[in-house]
This record gives structure tokens, C-alpha cells and sequence, in this order.
């Protein structure tokens, strides 16, 4: 939600903070998770020195060094590991744990890129859901998230909102007192289904049948918008052809819902317009989840939904931004991308979507995603040391007992810059102590919503705490690199990110932003990006709306127009068409895994954590409770479990110990365990990620947190 917050500090001190009121989106409200930010800066976890390890890999045992020790060692060490195997024996691994464009996106590329390190594919989040969507429409754009107040039939299809984007449910419930119908769709019973008007619940992974017959019926009744078809999309002839396969009855013995149930979504969905879908990343983590993306995508344009104010589909809000991301991440200044200026070549380098560890490309890189067959398997060269920062990989990485056992490789130097002692931290060699937002300079784009966000700091850092760019530009300078780009201050970087002759960030510059605090992008109706003039107001307050795709214009696929049937996929070779495929884990998928492994293990964000964000912190940790799971009580009574029985769950990866849950909220042969937990506070040292597969998904190279068969019983010990 990137929220606008507001801190209130006294004597130096952060004292608490609050929502911005005067934010257009976030109107003054916190979610739960970083409501009381101020314990995450004050943690008795908080790192404040720069140390070094002292015990055995994962004790957590240092000694106290100097910023100059600890920078020293490093680039000592790194500049042996070049010499003796190359720069890719070097593995960057980061994620989103701090975001923004200076701590996140600039550190991402710079240090790394000149060094010449494996490149790190940062796969863990979304890259299945943004394929899916690309081969629909050509790049992963979305309605305004504020126009969802305009609509009158929504669906949140594999988004559980009040817990993960609760500053858009403000809007649909604008909606809903205006006459809207709000659905839920979720193999298991969210926060949000409680909100629903209807929720409808599918056997996990089965939502592209359900996309399928939704057209069929659309199609078979007359339901579709035909002028909009033949305008502004392509292969909607064979899409007809392929929804006839799946009729309603055959989607419903596939998905479990009942086959009234599936006709009367498709006809409510084509005929109370303007119908919305809010697409989550969650159904994208399977197996088959970049398929399920694309099929679903393709429903707003059956319907014509996309040229109605309120009509449409969002997954991310993230690619209206149109940032100056060369000038941020300088890819050029990899020696091969500057070797290939010289030549006058493009860039050359693709990606084996299904293999961990594309070392037939230079330069090489590594799914973050199989994090432990890099660290334990991968040579030519082996991975040396590997610097982690923005990231809790001992956590949040699949099959993590791999992973650890590639992190407490002894010949393994490994640097972890942190706010906190971390499961990952307790592994480092070196241990460098990081700011939080509270105490740096950076700026935000979002995908929740559609304004650009000055981050100033409020506080200054705690201990010895540096900037994750102040310390990667120090390392740079270290090294040798002479580039000007590593004396560059956050400030010089934001400048830079907003550099653009881009219409959307007109007149958003950091001078405006210092003043402001934030601003929404800009309309642009070259590409059909217009705003669209309405009455509406919430709490007082018109609303500006933004909607994309106006009169057939943005579509960025090779026709020009929405891809229903889709070459490029078929040149990627995927099925042009949407295709369903049951889970690579499941009953239909693999019967034999299945007979020993019954219950479907889903892993979805927890209320009080973000991944292991803020899990460390005992308020929300009262929240969360304990690692528990849910099971229905078919599943209970079978294993004779009771509510609060301690549970042992396991597979061939690994096994955990969580606390039963029974309840109707899941289907029978579906579990549900909330994410994530520590290892250090999991019962045994493992959180649920020690049962969670490192396949990867049908397109994007995304995790598959969600596509895992597990058995459960009593674990009375």
C-alpha cells in the first residue's frame, strides 16, 4: 500500500507514527503491521555495530569491530575470490525488505553490475502474474485502484486485501453503498471473504477452469462485447473455440464450485457493468500460476470492460511509473554490456524460465527462488560470498533447509547487512548494521496505488547504521571502481530516477516532493491513459481517476491489441490459448505424490507479518498467536486431531511443527498456515518454509510457495 505516514519524534527520539490524512489513497490509516513502527526501530533485535562472527554459522555469536575493520575484511577478501574465480563466484542477494529507489533499485544494480557478480533473477514475488498478464496485454498496466469506487460488480480473485492492501477496500466499499457486488474468490475463507457479498471457493490451482467456463457461458449466451472484440483484440474466434471446451459442469467437477454457481458469476460479471477484477499475486505462486494470470487477464476484454470508467483488471500499480531506471540500476556498467556498447550489439542474454541456474549465459544468474541448489550445487565457479541485504533468505527462500545447509558452508564468506539479527544475520561472517526508513532518504513508487512518495528521514540512524547505498557505494570505492556514480548521494539518485520526458511524471520533482510529501502521476492520452471526469467523492473528497487503455490505445504486445491468442507465448512455448493444468503437486498432477502427501499446503501472507517482516516484534507476534495451521475438520477427525493440538507436518523436504486450527475456512484436503514465522521463534528452528518446493512457475520464474503436498498428524511429543 506504500502508506503516507507520518512521524512524530521528540528529543531525537521516534516517539510514534500516524497515517498522513491529506493521502489521497491511504487517507490517514495504518495497517496493523507497521502501525507501531517505532518497536521495529527500537527492537532489542536492532543491530547498532558493524561485527564479525565468532561461533559456528547460525549461533548468532560476534565481537565488535570498526566500520573500517569490517570493510577492510570484506573487500580483502572479495578482491581474492576475483582474482582466484572470477567476479560471479560473487552472489548479490536482496529483495524488498527495504524499498525504494535509492536503497532498493539503485543497489540492486551499480555495485554488482560493475564487479561483474552473478546476477540475481528477483523472481520471488511477481514475475508469474506480470508474464501472464504481458501475454495478454503487453505489459502488466492496471486500473486505478481509486476507480474501484465506480464499479458495480468487483471481484478480488486471489487477494485477501484486508490483510494485504487494506487501503483498498475503503473503495470497494464506496462501491458496495452505491449498489456494487462484491465477491471473493479464495480456495480458502480470508478476512476479506467476511467483506464479500459472495465468496466462492475453488480447489486451489484451479482458477484457470473456472476463467474458462466463466467465458464459455459468456460466449454461449451472447454475453460478449463484440464490437470490442474485433476492434482492439486478436484471437478471440480461438478463445471462443477453447472456453467451449470447459462448459460449466466439466469446470465444475475440476474447481469444486457447483456448476450454477460458475453460470451465474459469468453472467453477473458480463452484465453489471462496470465489472472490475482485483488480481492477487497469491493464486500467481503455483505451479501453473502464470497461465492462471493470463487466463483471468483476458476476461475484462470479452467483456469490453476495459473503455468503462471502473471496468477492468488490476494486479500492480507498479508499471505506470515510468522512472529513469537506466540511469538508477547503470547496467552499463557491466563489462559485457559495455564490451557490447562498444560492438554496437543489444543485449543478448535470455533466461531458461525452468532452470535454477542459467550459466549457459554470461554474464550468469541465479533464481533467487533456488537460493540452496546455488549455494550447494552450483560450479564454474562455485558461488565464493554472497552479500545479503533487504532480504531474510534463511526464512523466506522455499525449501529452506537447503538453503541453510548451503549457508553454513564454511568456505562460504558471507555478508549480511541488516537492521536486525535476522535468521539470516545469525550465518553472517560479517554483520554490518542498517538504517531504517525512519533514518534515510529515498523515494517510493508503488503497486497499490499511483502516487510518488518522498521518504525523508525523521530520525538519524541509530548506533553506527548506514544506508544501504552509503555502504555499497564505500564498497564500489574500495574496490577500485572510479565510476562517479559511487560518490552519488540518495538525493543525486532520486534527481536521476525522475529525470524522464515521461508525460506521467511531469512536473514531479524532488523540489516538489520535499514540499509536498507526494504526487499522483499524470494522465497521459497519447496512450490512452486519460482521466476521467467524475462527481464521485469519498469523505468529502472528489476522487481523480486514471484509466488505462481508452479507445483501443497501450496495448504494447506485437499487434498492437490484446492477445487473446497469443504468438509471442507460443514462441516462448506456452499454449497461445489459456490452457488449465492441474498443480504439479496434486491429486490430478502427480496421483502417486499424492497418495502419500494428501493435503494441499498453502502458504499465504499472515495478518500481522510482512513475510518476515515485523515478525520478530511481540505485538504482532500476540496477533499471529503461533505457527499454527488450519484443517478441516474431515481431515481432523480422520487423524484424530483436536483444536490446539501440536501437529507434525512434513514431506520429503523437510517437517515443522504448528498448532491445529480446525475449521471450515478450508476445504477438505487443503491446509492453510499463515506466513511467516521466524525460525528462531518456530518450534524445532523451522518455519513453514522448510516444507515449501523450489520449482518454479509455468512462466516468470516464480515461486511456488502454494504447490506442496503435505501429511499431517498428532505430534504428542
Amino acid at each position: 500500500d506504500t502508506c503516507g505516514m507520518i512521524s512524530h519524534v521528540e528529543n531525537g527520539r521516534l516517539i510514534r507514527v500516524e497515517g498522513n490524512p491529506n493521502h489521497p489513497f491511504t487517507r490517514g490509516n495504518l495497517c496493523r503491521k507497521v502501525a507501531h513502527y517505532e518497536e521495529r526501530v527500537y527492537s532489542p533485535d536492532r543491530l547498532l555495530h558493524p561485527m564479525r562472527r565468532i561461533g559456528r554459522k547460525g549461533e548468532g555469536q560476534f565481537e565488535r569491530i570498526s566500520w573500517d575493520e569490517a570493510m577492510e575484511e570484506i573487500v580483502t577478501r572479495w578482491k581474492a575470490i576475483v582474482a582466484e574465480h572470477g567476479p560471479e563466484a560473487i552472489l548479490p542477494y536482496s529483495y524488498a525488505g527495504t524499498m525504494g529507489v535509492v536503497n532498493m533499485s539503485a543497489c540492486e544494480g551499480r555495485l554488482w553490475n560493475r564487479m561483474g557478480a552473478t546476477r540475481l533473477e528477483r523472481t520471488i514475488c511477481s514475475t508469474a502474474g506480470e508474464a501472464g498478464h504481458t501475454y495478454t496485454m503487453g505489459w502488466p498496466g492496471g486500473i486505478d485502484p481509486e476507480s474501484f469506487a465506480l464499479s458495480k460488480f468487483i471481484i478480488a480473485w486471489g487477494t485477501n486485501l484486508s490483510s494485504t492492501n487494506v487501503h483498498q477496500m475503503p473503495f470497494i466499499r464506496e462501491a458496495q453503498k452505491r449498489g456494487a457486488t462484491f465477491v471473493v474468490i479464495d480456495p480458502y475463507r480470508t478476512r476479506t471473504a467476511q467483506c464479500a457479498d459472495w465468496f466462492i471457493q475453488p480447489k486451489p490451482g484451479t482458477d484457470t477452469a473456472l476463467a474458462l467456463a466463466m467465458m464459455h457461458v459468456i460466449f454461449s449466451e451472447g454475453l460478449q462485447d463484440q464490437d470490442y472484440l474485433e476492434k482492439y483484440t486478436i484471437g478471440w474466434e480461438k478463445l471462443r473455440d477453447r472456453a467451449s471446451e470447459f462448459p460449466p459442469s466439466r469446470a465444475a467437477g475440476i474447481t469444486g464450485i457447483a456448476t450454477d454457481e460458475i453460470v451465474r458469476l459469468a453472467r453477473l460479471y458480463a452484465t453489471e457493468q462496470p465489472s472490475a477484477i482485483r488480481l492477487g499475486y497469491g493464486l500467481t505462486r503455483n505451479s501453473n500460476g502464470g497461465m492462471m494470470a493470463r487466463s483471468i487477464t483476458c476476461l475484462p476484454a470479452v467483456i469490453g470492460a476495459w473503455d468503462r470508467p471502473g471496468g477492468g483488471l488490476l494486479l500492480s500499480s507498479s508499471s505506470h511509473f515510468h522512472w529513469n531506471k537506466p540511469a538508477v540500476f547503470r547496467p552499463d556498467l557491466h563489462p559485457l554490456e559495455r564490451e557490447r556498447g562498444r560492438r554496437g550489439e543489444g543485449e543478448t542474454n535470455g533466461r531458461d524460465e525452468q532452470s535454477p541456474l542459467t550459466t549457459h549465459h554470461s554474464p550468469r544468474s541465479v533464481n533467487m527462488n533456488r537460493l540452496g541448489i546455488a549455494l550447494t550445487e552450483l560450479d564454474s565457479p562455485q558461488v565464493t560470498s554472497m552479500m545479503v541485504w533487504n532480504c531474510n533468505p534463511a526464512a523466506v527462500t522455499p525449501n529452506s533447509n537447503l538453503v541453510r545447509r548451503g549457508l553454513e558452508r564454511d568456505d562460504l564468506f558471507t555478508v549480511v547487512h541488516e537492521q536486525l539479527m535476522t535468521d539470516t544475520a545469525r550465518y553472517a561472517d560479517i554483520l554490518l548494521p542498517a538504517t531504517s526508513q525512519m533514518e534515510h532518504l529515498d523515494l517510493h513508487f508503488a503497486y497499490g496505488h499511483l502516487y510518488v512518495q518522498l521518504n525523508q528521514p525523521a530520525i538519524a540512524p541509530l548506533g553506527e547504521c548506514r544506508p544501504n547505498i552509503d555502504v555499497q557505494n564505500e564498497l564500489a570505492r574500495r574496490m577500485g571502481y572510479a565510476e562517479a556514480c559511487f560518490n552519488e548521494s540518495a538525493e543525486d539518485i532520486i534527481q536521476a530516477a525522475l529525470d524522464t520526458d515521461d508525460p506521467r511524471l511531469a512536473g514531479i520533482t524532488f523540489e516538489y516532493l520535499k514540499e509536498h510529501g507526494f504526487a499522483k502521476v499524470n494522465p497521459d492520452p497519447s496512450t490512452g491513459f486519460e482521466q476521467i471526469g467524475t462527481q464521485l467523492t469519498m469523505d468529502d473528497a472528489p476522487l481523480t481517476i486514471l484509466q488505462p487503455f481508452r479507445h483501443g490505445l497501450g496495448f504494447l504486445t506485437p499487434s498492437g491489441k490484446i492477445e487473446l491468442y497469443s504468438e509471442r507465448a507460443q514462441q516462448d512455448g506456452y499454449d497461445p490459448l489459456p490452457s488449465y493444468e492441474p498443480l504439479a503437486e496434486s491429486l490430478e498432477g502427480n496421483a502417486g505424490l499424492a497418495a502419500r502427501y494428501p493435503i494441499n499446503l498453502l502458504t499465504p501472507a499472515a495478518h500481522h507479518f510482512l513475510n518476515s517482516s515485523f515478525a520478530n516484534l511481540p505485538s504482532l507476534q500476540k496477533g499471529e498467536k503461533e505457527p499454527r495451521i488450519w484443517v478441516h475438520p474431515k481431515d481432523a477427525d480422520a487423524r484424530a486431531i483436536e483444536e490446539g493440538a501440536w501437529l507434525r507436518v512434513w514431506n520429503d523436504r523437510g517437517e515443522v511443527r504448528l498448532k491445529a486450527v480446525v475449521s471450515n475456512n478450508v476445504k477438505p484436503g487443503v491446509a492453510w498456515s499463515p506466513s511467516l514465522w521466524w525460525n528462531r521463534d518456530s518450534p524445532c528452528g523451522k518455519n513453514v518454509n522448510a516444507l515449501t518446493s523450489d520449482r518454479l512457475t509455468d512462466m516468470g520464474g516464480g515461486p511456488t510457495f502454494h504447490t506442496n503436498l503435505v501429511q499431517i498428524s498428532r505430534d504428542d511429543a
